[in-house]
């Protein structure tokens, strides 16, 4: 029953994630088995982009999840996805110990940089795996939870729950890039050298980290699909469609968003843990409100309330932006503007829209506060 409910019932989801594990399975073989030579080898930088592209998949599933079944629109998904990764980062700049350009065993080569005498009290424990990953988890969530207490509460929804998120990861994004705020100034952390005891630079880490990310997007999207079609699921979804007769029929709607909201930004904050070890830096441009932005572009291009269609959406964006910036750098933010509008005007469910034709969901409305096409269509949902 439960198989049946979670993928039997969404053969693009199941598509989707049978390319995620056929890559899971090729890759390391075709990376570590395969000699260089032959034309099947797939090379560590190749591990590696792809890893970063799932790590993208699972920041754009949580996106999609408030934005294409409860019609939240976030635009600072960005601020949890550089919080998770700075968590991991505080964890890998521990383990250089005297290592470092420095050689303080204690403190990472930036504070050093800057005379700090001793290590501040927000990174104690921080040389703890366990540690470190509960935080990835604690400090997103958190700060999701105080935000949006006071936006929902507050009945903030609409384009104003877009700017007062998009207001969030910027002014996060300037408090980090102060010096004073210990987190490495506009450089960010850097120079890692290994994660649990791995160097982190050798093939079979990169591998790890690779099925670790694709493991974390199969088991999120699972857990998505486990909730968008329970019976939260369906307020939620008649939340999207009708907030305020939802409420009079007597759901607490600011409870369910919370509760999403909250969720969501934990499964970014995960994929920002994920993502910087991969990468090797996570500085405050990770805040930037462009890059939360992206990965509304990225969902909609793949297909807003699918789930499926933003893992889609998130790999063919990234795609295109690492061809593009490889051969004109300059016009990507063009090409991405471009993909937007036609995306918008020709394809209004996205690329996966082509293909897709089930009508077991309500389809996702363009805005958070429009109205259902018909007053029992919100009855049988709710």
């Amino acid at each position: 029953m439960l198989t049946q409910r979670l993928l039997l019932s969404d053969r693009g989801g199941m598509i989707v994630l049978g390319l995620v594990l056929l890559a899971m399975v090729l890759v390391p073989i075709c990376n570590l088995l395969v000699p260089e030579s032959s034309a099947f080898h797939v090379s560590t930088f190749m591990v590696t982009l792809l890893g970063k592209f799932l790590c993208y998949a699972l920041l754009a599933l949580a996106v999609d999840l408030i934005w294409g079944y409860c019609g939240i629109l976030s635009l600072g998904h960005g601020a949890f996805f550089a919080l998770g990764g700075y968590a991991m980062g505080m964890y890998l700049m521990r383990q250089i110990g005297p290592r470092g350009q420095y050689g303080d065993p204690i403190l990472p080569d930036f504070m050093v940089f800057l005379n700090w005498k001793e290590l501040p009290w927000y990174w104690q424990g921080f040389d703890m795996f366990w540690f470190a990953m509960l935080m990835v988890i604690v400090i997103p969530g958190i700060l999701a939870f105080i935000f949006g207490w006071l936006a929902f509460r507050s009945r903030v929804t609409g384009v104003y729950f877009s700017i007062i998120t998009q207001a969030l990861t910027y002014a996060l994004m300037l408090a980090f890039f102060r010096n004073e705020m210990g987190f490495g100034g506009n450089n960010g952390l850097t120079d890692f050298k290994d994660i649990l005891g791995f160097p982190i630079a050798a093939n079979g880490t990169r591998i790890s980290l690779f099925l670790a990310s694709g493991f974390m997007l199969i088991l999120a999207y699972l857990a998505c699909r486990y909730i968008v079609t329970s019976r939260m699921g369906k307020i939620v979804i008649s939340i999207r469609d009708a907030e305020s007769r939802t409420r009079f029929c007597g759901y607490k709607v600011e409870s369910y968003k919370l509760w999403l909201f909250v969720f969501s930004a934990v499964l970014a904050g995960i994929a920002g843990a994920l993502y910087v070890p991969q990468v090797g830096i996570i500085n405050p441009g990770e805040f930037s409100p462009l890059n939360s932005i992206e990965l509304v572009v990225w969902v909609a291009t793949g297909g807003r309330g699918t789930l499926f269609g933003a893992i889609v959406g998130a790999f063919s964006v990234n795609y295109g932006k690492t061809i593009f910036t490889s051969y004109s750098p300059e016009t990507w933010l063009f090409a991405l503007g471009a993909l937007f509008v036609i995306v918008t005007l020709v394809l209004p469910k996205g690329l996966v829209g082509l293909f897709n034709r089930s009508k077991k969901l309500p389809p996702a409305n363009t805005t958070s506060n429009d109205k259902p096409s018909t007053e029992s269509s919100t009855k049988e949902t709710v």
